[in-house]
């Protein structure tokens, strides 16, 4: 028998707002005093990964540089702001710097510059991508439940919903709520549960092979809203939150469609 639609549950950063570069930028900013330059085989470590992921990714990277330098009996030299496409958004330096052993850096402070250089580029507001807000009012009016599920802390979710508008959403879902984040499922099965659905009647909107990976590893069906990385073969697809209406979602959810 085909599932119904129960709810949808939409991922934010790159998929609602229009976050992700700002994301980026922050991320370079921190790699660049850690004595790092951002590449795009940087981005599956980084894009709609939960904050410790990335700051651990850097982390590792700037160990491993510090270790090739010390091999070459060089000193490692400081790090460049990427110019590559990855990096629309030049990073900034932010106020201190890290110890000069990187071994003498946690994963945990490196975590926490990385929220504040997200925070204080989404302070001035976010822009809504296109088609998502009237999305998100369609769905509202038709009486079908909304959750938020993002990879970014609570803080930065609540920032960002300011300009969304936290009416919209059933119940929202952030980085501190489950132990594991993105792209293990815990989020949206935690999503779905509290909704009193079954993934498997959920659409889990997303942009990223991180997220849709969660999403589908809970059972949800997907639609993907790919940004600079295109989204995993055979997942449907669409090039803007424009084209996604409550019907389209009814018809993903049945099976009865597939989007390419």
């Amino acid at each position: 028998m085909s599932a119904e639609l129960r709810a949808v549950l939409f991922d934010m950063d790159g998929t609602l707002v229009d976050t992700e570069g700002l994301w980026w930028e922050a991320c370079a900013a921190v790699a660049a005093e850690l004595g790092l330059e951002l590449a795009g085989a940087d981005a599956a470590h980084l894009l709609g990964r939960p904050v410790e992921h990335a700051a651990a990714h850097l982390l590792r990277r700037s160990l491993a540089r510090r270790d090739r330098a010390s091999s070459d009996g060089m000193p490692p030299h400081p790090g460049r702001v990427p110019t590559d496409g990855m990096a629309a958004h030049p990073g900034r330096a932010l106020p201190g710097k890290f110890p000069a052993r990187p071994d003498e850096v946690s994963a945990e402070a490196v975590g926490a510059r990385l929220t504040d250089a997200f925070a204080e580029r989404i302070a001035g507001g976010v822009t809504p991508l296109p088609g998502a807000i009237r999305l998100l009012d369609d769905l509202g009016a038709a009486g079908v439940p909304v959750a938020l599920v993002s990879a970014s802390p609570r803080r930065i979710v609540d920032m960002v919903l300011r300009t969304v508008g936290a009416e919209r959403f059933r119940m929202v879902v952030a980085a501190e709520d489950t132990e594991r984040g993105k792209p293990l499922p815990d989020p949206y099965l935690r999503a779905a549960a509290a909704l009193g659905v079954d993934p498997a009647e959920c659409v889990a909107v997303e942009d990223s092979p991180t997220g849709l990976a969660a999403a589908r590893a809970a059972g949800c069906r997907v639609v993907a809203v790919p940004g600079d990385v295109p989204a995993p073969y055979g997942v449907p697809a669409v090039d803007s939150l424009e084209k996604v209406d409550l019907a389209l979602l009814r018809l993903l959810t049945a099976g009865k469609i597939w989007i390419s």
